[in-house]
């Protein structure tokens, strides 16, 4: 894999008015708020000052109000590896944004194989639509495809090298659930267009918006916040250093 700096997403959210959260959590979403600022601040692919401060972060064991929001729970079909993971990585992401998939294609392979295999690392997935219609349809879409077991391999089919080009019109998604070997379609398409999908997706977003998040990907590493499509090695000194944490605290 290439190790040259990927520019963080420029996409950023519509504002919208988010949940209610606890005090103890106000600090930590200003700090992810100005994470995705930095990542998305025109000066930023070539200052590295995400990462900079982002490693700075780390060195103090992250946020534990944000390290409570991994669900951990082992049915959840939208989530890789262990639920007992020392180590989880939550991202925020859009199908139809750019970076979301140059992640999935360049990096998150690498994660899996390294670490989710190995049971350091859960990787647990929030959908955060901020396109417009078709995103969230592809978000409604991926949900209905987990209920049937089937998300990570609508998640590659999604994210695959020109897919976003093509759109996530209705037609567009029966397609990919035949593709990512979804068996019911018809189960599929009552599941995307009903209410149980539409309250997941409104549900992660509303979290994602709630952290003060503005952009696509934005990450969760052990209640550290990490914005932006960042080389692997952001990742993986990241996941390393969550890892080496959590087995301090014990």
């Amino acid at each position: 894999m290439s190790s040259k700096t990927s520019s963080p997403s420029t996409s950023t959210a519509p504002k919208k008015r988010g949940l209610a959260i606890g005090a103890g959590v106000v600090a930590a979403a200003l700090l992810f708020g100005y994470f995705s600022y930095a990542a998305t601040k025109p000066e930023s692919p070539s200052s590295g000052a995400v990462a900079d401060v982002s490693a700075e972060d780390r060195s103090s064991g992250g946020h534990p109000e944000l390290e409570k929001l991994a669900r951990r729970d082992a049915k959840d079909p939208l989530a890789q590896g262990r639920a007992d993971a020392p180590v989880v990585l939550i991202e925020y992401a859009d199908f139809k944004c750019g970076f979301c998939g140059k992640f999935a294609r360049d990096t998150e392979p690498e994660l899996v194989k390294k670490y989710v295999d190995s049971g350091v690392l859960r990787i647990e997935w929030r959908n955060m639509p901020i396109f417009g219609k078709e995103s969230e349809a592809a978000a409604r879409a991926a949900w209905a495809a987990g209920q049937q077991g089937r998300f990570w391999q609508f998640h590659e089919a999604a994210y695959a090298e020109g897919s976003k080009e093509k759109g996530f019109g209705g037609d567009r998604l029966d397609e990919l659930a035949r593709t990512a070997g979804v068996k019911d379609l018809d189960r599929f398409r009552a599941d995307r267009d009903g209410d149980a999908a539409k309250k997941a997706v409104a549900k992660d977003s509303g979290e994602a918006y709630e952290l003060g998040a503005t952009s696509t990907p934005s990450f969760l590493i052990n209640g550290t916040p990490l914005a932006g499509a960042q080389p692997t090695e952001t990742f993986t000194e990241a996941i390393e250093a969550a890892e080496a944490a959590a087995k301090g605290a014990k």
